[in-house]
């Protein structure tokens, strides 16, 4: 990860803090995605969770609603990527 400069948020009346867009793209941290908050001493270190199954299938969930491609679609994408992959490496179809 880049070295960033200080950033300064405000925490809202409901206890909301705002992570400025720069910190959230470069930490890959996406809307809708959970976080562990950890106090050390008088700080707080908030990382990304570490993806679970939940989570992948929450991710597949919002691409195939983003992308407007049923799932059978999907799957049919994967098959033909994995062949075309196999061929171009081994010169032959994946059995």
């Amino acid at each position: 990860m880049e070295t960033l400069k200080p950033y300064t948020a405000e925490i809202k009346s409901r206890g909301q803090l705002t992570i400025p867009k720069k910190i959230r793209e470069i930490s890959n941290l996406e809307e809708g995605q959970e976080v562990t908050i950890l106090p050390i001493g008088d700080s707080v270190l908030i990382t990304p969770k570490k993806l679970k199954l939940d989570e992948a299938r929450r991710q597949l969930k919002k691409i195939l609603k983003n992308s407007n491609c049923s799932l059978e679609e999907l799957l049919e994408g994967v098959k033909k990527e994995r062949e075309s992959l196999c061929k171009e490496i081994y010169g032959q179809k994946d059995k």
